[in-house]
């Protein structure tokens, strides 16, 4: 087996892994694994992803159920918006765009580079919320109050930006559901899984209808990260999360400059 390929697969666990330990953030890493260490194009990587990103956060998702960790009330005014947004993205909006966007000079723009480069974006925003998170909100007793209109419309641009890059955008789910939901950190963290379950499986749907699936190679992988998430879920009684997810911010955001220069500079 190719080191590369080995790689890949290592990949697979980490993700698990890392979703295990702090609740999200692994997914950020699908996309670049498939995409750097597997040769798979960005398009069918970023479906991919949705499918893996689907599968290990439903089983997260379902631990946290079975611990009455999940607002089913919240996570479906979320979902609805979201997954009809990333079904819409992955049916006909990332079909239409075309294979070459524009260019610079004597530098062409690709839709290839042009979602690995907003990707990156993403990846650095991501970066940004786990490296800034403050502690807190975790046994907040305040009512619960929907904001519909913002709910919504948060849904919709979360549910397009999973459609686009294939992450499952929690770093952006669980600030609406404090927010505007009014949940505890707690109760944020788990019911961000179960939306990011529902709207990334929908997604992957769309993307079922126009691509051919290598569906022996992503159900290897899915399984690895779902091994991940138990390992990650075991190390989590030895390991300050918070002091981990500071330390895997940096590195998303190492990940997204090196992205950036990749597909810009080099």
């Amino acid at each position: 087996m190719d080191i590369t390929v080995l790689l890949g697969y290592v990949g697979a666990i980490l993700i698990g892994v890392v979703l295990g330990l702090i609740g999200g953030g692994g997914s950020i890493l699908t996309v670049p694994i498939f995409v750097y260490l597997l040769l798979i194009d960005p398009v069918l990587a970023t479906a991919y992803s949705l499918f893996v990103v689907g599968v290990t956060a439903a089983v997260g998702a379902i631990r946290n159920i079975q611990k009455k960790l999940v607002d089913f009330k919240t996570a479906i005014v979320f979902a609805i918006p979201a997954f009809i947004a990333v079904y819409v993205t992955r049916k006909f909006i990332v079909p239409a765009i075309p294979e070459e966007l524009f260019s610079v000079g004597d530098f062409l723009v690709t839709k290839n580079i042009g979602i690995m480069v907003f990707f990156a974006l993403i990846m650095f925003l991501a970066s940004i919320s786990m490296i800034r998170r403050k502690k807190g909100g975790e046994d907040s007793d305040e009512v619960q109050k929907f904001n519909y209109p913002l709910i919504l419309v948060e849904g919709l641009g979360v549910g397009v930006i999973t459609g686009i890059v294939g992450a499952g955008g929690g770093f952006l789910i669980i600030p609406a559901l404090v927010i505007f939901a009014k949940l505890p950190m707690k109760k944020a963290v788990a019911t961000s899984l179960l939306i990011i379950a529902i709207k990334s499986l929908i997604g992957f749907i769309g993307d079922v209808e126009n691509m051919v699936i290598d569906w022996s190679f992503l159900l290897t992988f899915s399984g690895l990260s779902v091994v991940g998430i138990f390992l990650g879920i075991y190390l989590n009684q030895f390991i300050d999360g918070n002091k981990l997810k500071k330390a895997f911010g940096w590195f998303v955001l190492v990940m997204a400059l090196y992205i950036l220069m990749k597909e810009i500079v080099l």
